[in-house]
């Protein structure tokens, strides 16, 4: 066999050793229905054509590959982003071992997080038992300050009311009565993972304002001069936020960041572990009530949250996903007139920068085709900042979007001259996006890693952005919003660009024949 002890192969070359070479053909040879290479060639050939496209875009119930998580992934998301605390799944240990697998892999730190551990007795008679001695190992075990519970389908098909499970789990004595446990019900079969994050965040926000679920006195208002800030379900929250504290900061802005996972998903290796780090602790989230503002930077990420936030009195923003030197402007010009704080020089100077950035780089990306997917929020971002750079974004596809989110995607493209013949395309899949990738196609793709599957079929470069980044390191560590986000992903579509550019011009003497450096 092809591995001992002297020679370790990764998974990447051992299945290229004789052997396994060898089990593989037995295998199709002896157990595979192989129709012949000429059969499977021309329907290959079909998928890739406008008759396949037209079949393709005619389904109505199936979907393949959509380009969304489920709730419970978004609900561990923002109970993450609360200090000491500990997310709690009522569900079983697979589901929990998915949404673990998912952050620790993209942010390539550990996430903590429990279940019930739900099985077939709890399917059948309830989890209660599950919840009982559940909330009780993690408090005992974990020690968090507060445990933040979300459901998954076996709990929301059986009907199990968290609001009753969690009383009664005090009353038997699992945790002290007035230990705090916000909930919110995330089934995983509706909505996707910004629904899942919304429905977390309002349940915390609410838990805390408005009585702890009938074992407190709601919180009274006294209106102050801070703002409160929501970034959303983000897959580069670790630059992302630091990035908007810091801009606040220098706008001297007393400000909260409600759920901020910043620091969890970016501790440093100094031989101390951290089970939990920073956060918005529990005086914070009372205090904020106080707020005269709530900015959401991801409109459908937030919807009940931030509705519930107006409903206490807030003046409410929300943006999507703002990013380049339009998105960004029109964050700082509106927290400028909410709080009277001018904006600094030093901000301006970095307003100047990118724009001579983009100014700098101008001839490359002008008029190049982009095709993106992603949530709601991103796509209306990534779309405007195209547009800000002459860039066509040709598709701009959401598995997660509604028709109106594709209105208000199409209204941004055909408010420009190079959204022209370019498309929103709400509801859709990725495999919608590979008939429109062979049909009409493009010279870049944006996404997350599962878009790399779509650029080895295509052949379109894929430059990733989103959520999960899988195959690249650390992007979640540096910022795609304000103006110093801006040259971040402008640098990202052009290093791509010239990779493309490289691989176009390598052979010699048949493509080389520029003497330019770049070419």
């Amino acid at each position: 066999m092809p591995q001992n002890a002297e020679k370790v192969l990764d998974h990447e070359t051992l299945f290229r050793e004789p052997e396994y070479k060898a089990m593989f053909e037995n295998k199709r040879s002896s157990f595979e229905f192989r129709v012949p290479a000429e059969e499977l060639a021309k329907q290959i050939a079909y998928t890739k054509s406008w008759e396949y496209r037209e079949k393709n875009f005619s389904r109505e119930a199936l979907t393949v590959n959509p380009a969304k998580a489920c709730q419970p992934l978004g609900a561990v998301f923002a109970a993450v982003g609360f200090e000491k605390t500990l997310p709690f799944v009522h569900g079983s240990q697979g589901c929990v071992a998915y949404y673990r697998s998912h952050f620790s892999r993209h942010f390539k730190e550990p996430t903590s997080c429990v279940s019930s551990s739900m099985t077939e007795d709890a399917a059948v008679f309830g989890g209660l038992n599950n919840m009982i001695d559940g909330l009780a190992n993690s408090y005992n075990l974990y020690k968090p300050e507060m445990i933040a519970v979300s459901t998954t389908c076996m709990a929301e098909v059986i009907g199990d009311d968290l609001d009753a499970f969690i009383k009664t789990s005090k009353q038997k004595g699992s945790i002290p009565a007035e230990f705090d446990v916000p909930f919110a019900h995330t089934p995983a079969f509706v909505g996707s993972h910004i629904t899942g994050y919304d429905n977390a965040l309002q349940g915390i926000i609410k838990y805390f304002w408005d009585g702890k679920a009938g074992q407190g006195e709601a919180l009274t208002r006294v209106p102050n001069e801070s703002i409160n800030f929501i970034g959303g379900f983000d897959g580069f929250v670790c630059g992302n936020l630091p990035e908007i504290r810091r801009m606040l900061g220098l706008m001297g802005v007393e400000h909260t960041v409600l759920c901020d996972p910043s620091d969890v998903w970016n501790t440093p290796t100094d031989g101390e572990f951290r089970m939990y780090d920073g956060g918005t602790s529990k005086a914070q989230v009372e205090a904020a009530i106080n707020a005269k503002a709530t900015i959401s930077f991801q409109e459908y990420s937030t919807e009940k949250t931030m509705k519930l936030i107006k409903e206490h009195g807030h003046e409410t923003v929300s943006f999507n996903h703002p990013m380049g030197v339009t998105g960004t402007d029109a964050f700082l010009m509106k927290v400028s007139e909410i709080t009277g704080k001018p904006i600094p020089p030093e901000l301006e100077k970095e307003r100047g920068r990118l724009v001579d950035a983009i100014a700098d780089s101008q001839a490359h990306l002008h008029g190049k085709r982009f095709a993106l997917y992603g949530d709601p929020d991103l796509m209306l971002g990534m779309t405007a900042f195209l547009l800000e750079l002459g860039a066509e974004p040709v598709h701009v596809l959401s598995t997660n979007g509604d028709a109106e989110w594709g209105r208000r995607v199409q209204a941004l493209l055909d408010a420009s001259p190079f959204g022209k013949n370019c498309k929103a395309y709400p509801k859709a899949d990725l495999w919608h996006m590979r008939s429109l990738l062979f049909t009409e196609k493009v010279d870049f793709l944006i996404g997350n890693t599962y878009g790399k599957y779509l650029e080895r079929d295509c052949g379109t470069p894929l430059i990733r952005l989103g959520f999960p980044i899988f195959d690249r390191h650390h992007h979640h560590r540096f910022p795609i919003w304000g103006y110093q986000g801006g040259l971040r992903v402008l640098t990202m579509l052009l290093d791509e660009y010239f990779e493309a550019l490289d691989a176009n011009t390598i052979g010699i003497g048949t493509t080389d024949y520029s003497y330019d450096i770049i070419r």
